[in-house]
């Protein structure tokens, strides 16, 4: 899609389905698709490599200085942690510290810099605060939520875990531990998708119908 600067901020609670929508969204528009919420897991997992409390803020921050973040790959392009693969972003350990190294403000003000600079030319942006404190203009903002049950099914899926209990328990401590930094509430003026009920492509088709009530091109 070419013209103006596409920038749309999606949020909303793990397991909503919102990094499916994010990425299928970034690749119907033919702009980047940035997860930061990957850029604090890799901070979490630098932190583990280098010994840093969760509580050091002035250590972490100096981590998240050192972390190289680019934009790579094809359809679409999306954020790359050098020297960081999926498999270290996803462990026990980075899920459980994740919410803790992320709650410092300092921490949050160098991330926030470095994620304008990933979106600058364009990008479906995803996290916590993107609608809020990153690009709080962004003419497009989305908040996907869906029935605590169905987010505990999505996310059991992607774990490959039967155990579904456990799951609902991490979900709702993660909840209750990301609150604390950002409120799950939709930032003011976003769309609310409900996923629920609605397929992967069903949710995309939604979101494009919004995005072409700002770019009427979207998506053609």
């Amino acid at each position: 899609m070419s013209g103006p600067v596409v920038i749309i901020a999606v949020d909303g609670a793990a397991g909503s389905g919102k990094s499916t929508l994010a990425r299928g969204l970034a690749r119907a528009l033919g702009v980047a698709y940035v997860n930061t919420g990957l850029m604090y897991r890799a901070l979490a997992s630098a932190s583990t490599r280098a010994a840093v409390d969760a509580d050091d803020a002035e250590g972490l921050v100096d981590l998240a200085r050192g972390l190289r973040f680019t934009l790579g790959g094809v359809d679409p392009r999306e954020l790359q942690v050098e020297g960081y693969g999926p498999d270290d972003l996803t462990t026990p350990d980075v899920e459980s510290r994740v919410s803790f190294v992320s709650r410092h403000p300092t921490v949050r003000t160098v991330m926030r810099d470095l994620q304008r600079a990933l979106g600058a030319d364009g990008a479906v942006m995803e996290g916590r605060d993107i609608a809020t404190v990153v690009f709080p203009e962004a003419p497009l903002k989305l908040f996907v939520q869906a029935d605590p049950d169905r987010r505990v099914d999505r996310r059991a899926d992607e774990r490959g875990s039967a155990d579904t209990g456990s799951v609902r328990e991490a979900l709702a401590e993660r909840d209750a531990r990301d609150a604390r930094t950002n409120p799950l509430e939709p930032a003011p003026g976003a769309v609310v998708i409900d996923t629920t009920h609605l397929s992967i492509e069903e949710t995309l088709e939604v979101a494009l119908a919004a995005a072409r009530g700002v770019w009427p091109a979207a998506g053609r």
